[in-house]
């Protein structure tokens, strides 16, 4: 793990379309209420057996409710041999700080997506 990112970081990134893949480690149901838009949901759970997914990703930012357990996401992430050559950060405040600040999206049974500035739970 190469430590953690600020949420302004994070969405400087998003805003300068950087390669970065955003990891939303939430569980689907609260990744389908609300996520940062582009990013990519691999629950917690899940993620020993899915860490090969992100492989080819030259910047990681795993992101939580807080910011705490997506510090241990990254340290997983981080040790994984097919990532040892990424740049694997948590993102710091996590979705509550970004979603005041810049908002997330949501999506609802039409697709269509809406950025609302609201606390993710």
């Amino acid at each position: 793990m190469d430590g953690e990112i600020s949420t302004d970081e994070v969405h400087d990134l998003l805003e300068d379309d950087a390669d970065v893949c955003i990891v939303d480690i939430r569980d689907e149901q609260a990744f389908e209420h609300s996520h940062i838009p582009g990013s990519e949901n691999i629950p917690f759970y899940e993620l020993t057996s899915r860490v090969d997914e992100l492989e080819d990703a030259d910047h990681i930012v795993t992101v939580c409710p807080h910011g705490k357990s997506s510090v241990q996401a990254a340290q997983l992430i981080g040790s994984y041999e097919g990532t040892a050559d990424a740049r694997v950060e948590s993102m710091a405040g996590g979705l509550d700080k970004y979603g005041m600040k810049f908002g997330l999206v949501r999506e609802d049974g039409d697709d269509a997506e809406s950025a609302t500035r609201e606390s993710p739970f």
